[in-house]
């Protein structure tokens, strides 16, 4: 359960220093955009107060609460889950990415009523209308490391 700790809060730091910055220090909830890299990688300010690419934004404040719990309860689940049948080192790191993440946006949903999207990313003539952040990164590849490298005990 250590390594599930460890990656978690290295996820968490890296998810919330990345929205600090972004949104504080380069102040890029006012400036809206930022060309980096365009098109392949571009800063877009997008306050998500739903879940992937939108879904369920606009609803009452109170959605925002039920995400945390929803969220809150996945990272519950998922602790569980590794206690009970820890699935390897490999699986342990995929559910520290996954946990990890889930904080991050849950911290943003506290804060802000929103979760701080920013990393857009384009290429190939295909334009990328939606932003996401570290957090949302991690929980998507640790979900899909579960799903593939949970089924047993000897993954390493």
């Amino acid at each position: 359960m250590r390594l599930v700790a460890i990656v978690a809060a290295a996820i968490f730091l890296l998810d919330q220093l990345t929205k600090w910055l972004v949104v504080h220090v380069m102040d890029l909830a006012r400036v809206g955009a930022i060309d980096v890299f365009p098109p392949y990688l571009n800063f877009r300010m997008a306050w998500n107060t739903g879940i992937n690419f939108g879904l369920l934004s606009g609803q009452a404040d109170w959605t925002r609460w039920v995400l945390i719990s929803v969220a809150m309860g996945i990272v519950l689940f998922v602790l569980v889950w590794m206690r009970r049948d820890p699935p390897g080192r490999i699986g342990l790191v995929f559910a520290g990415l996954l946990i990890g993440g889930a904080l991050g946006n849950v911290v943003d949903r506290v804060l802000y009523g929103a979760v701080a999207d920013f990393l857009n990313m384009s290429c190939c003539g295909f334009t990328n209308p939606y932003a996401f952040n570290v957090a949302d990164i991690s929980v998507f590849i640790g979900a899909i490391g579960l799903a593939l490298f949970s089924g047993g005990k000897n993954a390493s």
